[in-house]
């Protein structure tokens, strides 16, 4: 990716609880005809099956949910918080009849692996999905998370993705 300097993961120095739940993050998938990019400040970053890992979480009446189902690979894009409205703006419009993510001054950049990230991130995590399950009501113990995120019954499907490189700007 021009303007990003390739890092081994393990060299990442974010505060992930921070990053993911207070920053955001964009959460983009597609291929250079058709893209979807939507804020995401739910899922967390680690190590499991010896890989470095990630875990991100998109109902399926979001937009971008039909390309992470479509596509094998997916990024996770960090902007700096002057990005912030930007990030609002992806947030809370789906981008079926538009190009959000340019309405929202932002831009797409392909990683080597052809898959799309956004430009004016300070860290982008490239994932391959290795695993995904559909949250369900009868596997939660704490059942008064049902009752708080899932009163409709519209729960998650959760990726568990190997993060294949990380991409700090320049």
């Amino acid at each position: 990716m021009n303007g990003f300097k390739e890092i081994d993961p393990a060299q990442i120095t974010d505060n992930f609880i921070k990053s993911i739940g207070a920053d955001w993050m964009l959460i983009t998938a597609g291929d250079h005809v058709s893209h979807n990019t939507m804020t995401a400040s739910w899922g967390f970053a680690g190590y499991v099956w010896n890989k470095y890992a990630a875990v991100a979480m998109i109902r399926p009446q979001r937009y971008t949910f039909e390309f992470t189902e479509r596509e094998s690979m997916m990024t996770l894009s960090f902007l700096p918080e002057q990005y912030r409205d930007a990030m609002m703006y992806c947030g809370s419009r789906t981008g079926r009849g538009e190009e959000k993510i340019r309405a929202a001054g932002l831009s797409v950049s392909f990683t080597d692996n052809e898959v799309p990230a956004i430009t004016q991130a300070r860290l982008v995590l490239e994932c391959r999905k290795m695993y995904s399950s559909m949250l369900r009501e009868e596997n939660f113990i704490d059942k008064e998370l049902v009752e708080r995120w899932y009163p409709e019954g519209d729960y998650h499907m959760m990726y568990v993705m190997e993060i294949v490189r990380a991409y700090i700007k320049e």
